[in-house]
């Protein structure tokens, strides 16, 4: 590829991050973003960044929370996110919070003034086959553009526009003396799945919780007319039509022995089932969702097993749209049906403004030293940021993937004995001081500071 100008459809976190860690390693960038001229649902402004939902990058306790080391990670990379976030950062406690339009100007006025960067104002319907791109669109794809990438990824069901998401749980975190490991009727080694048993009078229980449980819409104004799909409705949808029909569905107890209890049977089970490679991660089988995270929360702890559980992701059911990353995406984010295609940002398969902003700048640092011929390898997965790149990548169940946030799930153990209590401080620092040494072997970028 000999163009040295890089093509950015998107002007969000993600494509403005990529465009950003692009042109402070010399490469010419242009960003292409529809707003002002093509609106959408949510955005308000023509500007690059804007914020449509929440006004928080979350927690940044880097002892506490993998979002918080993975902001870290960022501000080592020279984010101009992270920057442009700090100069507009609002009070919230211990989560970081800003004024989100001061932050959305401020990170356009840091591109326009790049030498490196324009941006145009116009929309891209078709990805462009002879010279580098970033895929930036986010979860508001528009219709024409996401029908090419149907057509040239050649199956729509690497496309999805519909959320159908089942909570995940940190598989260290589900009590092992009360759920068991089995595969219904003992197919396979058994270890795919995780069972929490019910007893009679607690099923009952959990479903009435369920059908009075307060629900959401979801992200987007019109999940509220989202149409269910009868092979992966709700669970209150299901709970809804009988008090039995979760018993006969994902909560059939049939095939499965207590190993705790063989001589008792179960009268319901939940099933949680492998989600990563790592083994790290299990999902609840059947669980997809609209409760609000508050009732989630409250409701599958009374799971026998998952009372002490770590949910890592909730369950949501709402219009996205984002690509089958794991099947489609090679490990340095190229598309593999056009390889001058990068993905980025949550279209790429990521949730969360954070994560969106770290796909980006890995999109636009793996773009920028292909182009000026500078051997690099991706950070490794002992990091936050090479985590979520190896999760989108190859790392997650391609049958079962859907956008994450980033989590301490999604990263290898740490391999020696440690306590429950120092587990998380001590994957911050291991992610901290290995993103530190591959920065070694990263070209210095040519650095400047936000606008």
């Amino acid at each position: 590829m000999e163009n040295k100008t890089v093509y950015i459809i998107g002007g969000g976190l993600a494509g403005s991050e990529a465009a950003w860690q692009l042109a402070n390693r010399g490469i010419n960038v242009i960003i292409h973003e529809m707003r002002p001229k093509v609106k959408t649902a949510v955005h308000k402004t023509g500007n690059c960044a804007e914020l449509v939902c929440s006004n928080s990058f979350r927690g940044g306790d880097i002892e506490k929370n993998a979002v918080g080391v993975l902001h870290e990670e960022l501000r080592k990379i020279d984010s101009l996110i992270m920057q442009c976030g700090e100069k507009a950062r609002v009070p919230a406690g211990g989560a970081f919070a800003v004024d989100r339009d001061m932050f959305s100007e401020s990170v356009t006025a840091a591109l326009q003034a790049h030498p490196l960067i324009e941006i145009k104002h116009e929309e891209i319907t078709e990805l462009p086959t002879d010279v580098p791109v970033i895929l930036a669109t986010g979860p508001l794809t528009t219709s024409d553009l996401a029908q090419h990438l149907i057509e040239i990824t050649e199956a729509d069901e690497h496309l999805s526009f519909f959320d159908a998401v089942a909570p995940i749980v940190q598989a260290d975190t589900i009590d092992m003396d009360v759920a068991w490991m089995q595969s219904r009727y003992d197919k396979g080694d058994g270890s795919d799945y995780i069972n929490c048993p019910m007893t009679k009078e607690q099923y009952f229980e959990f479903v009435d919780a369920i059908v009075k449980a307060e629900q959401s819409i979801g992200h987007n104004p019109e999940d509220a007319n989202v149409p269910y799909f009868e092979a992966c409705l709700p669970i209150e949808v299901m709970a809804e039509r009988g008090v039995e029909t979760l018993r006969y569905g994902p909560m059939k107890p049939r095939g499965l022995t207590n190993k705790h209890k063989p001589d008792e049977k179960a009268y319901a089970v939940v099933q949680l089932r492998q989600d990563n490679k790592l083994g790290t991660l299990y999902n609840m089988v059947g669980f997809q969702t609209r409760m609000k995270w508050g009732e989630q929360k409250r409701i599958f702890k009374t799971i026998p097993g998952l009372e002490n559980a770590e949910i890592v992701r909730y369950g949501v059911i709402h219009k996205n749209t984002f690509i089958n990353s794991p099947t489609l995406l090679d490990e340095v984010m190229r598309l593999k049906a056009r390889p001058n295609v990068r993905v980025a940002g949550q279209v790429s398969g990521v949730e969360g403004y954070v994560e969106s902003t770290a796909m980006g700048a890995l999109a636009g640092i793996l773009f920028a030293h292909e182009l000026n011929g500078d051997a690099i390898t991706p950070p490794p997965n002992t990091t936050m940021l090479g985590a979520l790149l190896s999760h989108i990548t190859g790392g997650a169940d391609a049958k079962t993937f859907q956008p994450m946030n980033i989590n301490y799930g999604l990263l290898p153990e740490l391999g020696f004995k440690h306590s429950k209590k120092e587990r998380k401080a001590l994957y911050g620092k291991r992610a901290l001081t290995d993103i530190a040494t591959w920065l070694e072997n990263v070209k210095p970028q040519k650095t400047k500071s936000a606008a």
